[in-house]
C-alpha cells in the first residue's frame, strides 16, 4: 500500500532582507529553516514531531499543508506530487489535509458564531445548503459538544470548547490527514487529557492520520506510533517512541529528555 505522505529531501531556506548589508557586501544572507527531511507516513499513523522552539517543526508542517513552498525536495500526498501546486490546483489536496492550531482563540474568527464557522466550512466541503444546519450539529456532537453552542461566539466558550470547535471545523472537510500543532499547550492539564482522548478516538473512528507537533515528550510517548526529533531544521533521531524516549542515541535527544522533570514514563535505565 502506498504511503499517504512522502517527503524526499524537503528543505526551506529563507532569504534575510538586510538591504544595507547586501549593498555593502553584495551578498545576501539566508536561513535554512528545514533541511533534507525524508519522511514516510502511512494511513492511520500518528507521527510525533518534537524539538525546541525554532527547530523547524511548524515550517515543516506548513510545507506539508501547502502553506509554504519548499526550497528543495519533493512532497507526495497519496501518490501525487504536490510540491509545486498552488492556487486552484491545490484546493482538492488542502481539503484532505487540515490543521488544528495551538491557540483556538486565535484560530477562530471572533465575529463569527460557531454556526457560521461550521456551515461555511461545510459549504466549502460541498455540503448542500439545506443540509448544513444538521451537519453542523452532527460535527459538534462528534467532538463532545451540542446544539446549544451553535449561536455562541468564541469568547463565550471555554478554551477546551474552542479547541473542540476548531477540531469540528477541520472534520467538516472530511480530511485524511490532520496536523495538530501544539493543540493542547494553551489548555490546563485536565482539558489537555480530554482533547487528546478526543483526537485519538477520532483517529480510530474515522481512520485519520495525525501529525502531532509537541514539546511534551510524555504525550508523544503515549500517543504516537513514530516520533522524529528535530534540531536546527534537521531530523536527528527517529523511531518508535519507546526507543527514542527511553534509549536515545543522539546527544540532542538526551538533552531534551534531561530537561524534562523525571516521571516514570520518561525514566531511562
Amino acid at each position: 500500500m502506498r504511503p499517504l505522505l512522502k517527503l524526499d529531501g524537503v528543505g526551506k531556506t529563507y532569504r534575510l532582507d538586510d538591504r544595507l548589508l547586501t549593498r555593502m557586501t553584495r551578498r545576501t544572507r539566508s536561513l535554512a529553516a528545514v533541511s533534507g527531511v525524508d519522511l514516510v507516513l502511512r494511513r492511520g499513523d500518528v507521527l510525533g514531531v518534537v524539538g525546541e522552539s525554532g527547530c523547524g517543526k511548524s515550517t515543516l508542517a506548513r510545507m506539508i499543508l501547502g502553506m509554504e513552498t519548499p526550497s528543495a525536495g519533493r512532497i507526495h500526498f497519496d501518490g501525487q506530487d504536490i510540491t509545486a501546486l498552488s492556487g486552484t490546483a491545490l484546493i482538492p489536496i488542502r481539503k484532505r489535509m487540515q490543521m488544528v492550531f495551538q491557540d483556538p482563540g486565535g484560530s477562530l474568527n471572533p465575529r463569527k458564531t460557531v454556526r457560521r464557522v461550521l456551515t461555511e466550512s461545510l459549504g466549502l466541503a460541498g455540503v448542500p445548503s439545506q443540509e448544513r444546519a444538521g451537519a453542523a450539529i452532527s460535527l459538534l456532537e462528534r467532538v463532545g459538544l451540542n446544539a446549544t453552542q451553535l449561536d455562541r461566539y468564541p469568547h463565550e466558550l471555554s478554551g477546551g470548547q474552542r479547541q473542540r470547535v476548531a477540531i469540528a471545523r477541520a472534520l467538516a472537510m472530511k480530511p485524511d490527514l490532520i496536523v495538530a500543532d501544539e493543540p493542547v499547550s494553551a489548555l490546563d492539564v485536565s482539558l489537555q487529557a480530554q482533547i487528546i482522548r478526543l483526537l485519538m478516538r477520532l483517529r480510530d473512528e474515522l481512520g485519520l492520520t495525525l501529525i502531532f507537533i509537541s514539546h511534551d515528550l510524555a504525550l508523544v510517548h503515549h500517543l504516537c506510533s513514530e516520533v522524529i526529533v528535530m534540531q536546527a531544521g534537521r531530523i536527528v533521531e527517529r523511531g518508535a517512541p519507546s526507543d527514542v524516549l527511553h534509549r536515545p542515541t543522539h546527544a540532542y535527544t538526551k538533552l531534551l529528555l534531561d530537561a524534562v522533570p523525571r516521571v516514570d514514563v520518561l525514566a531511562r535505565p
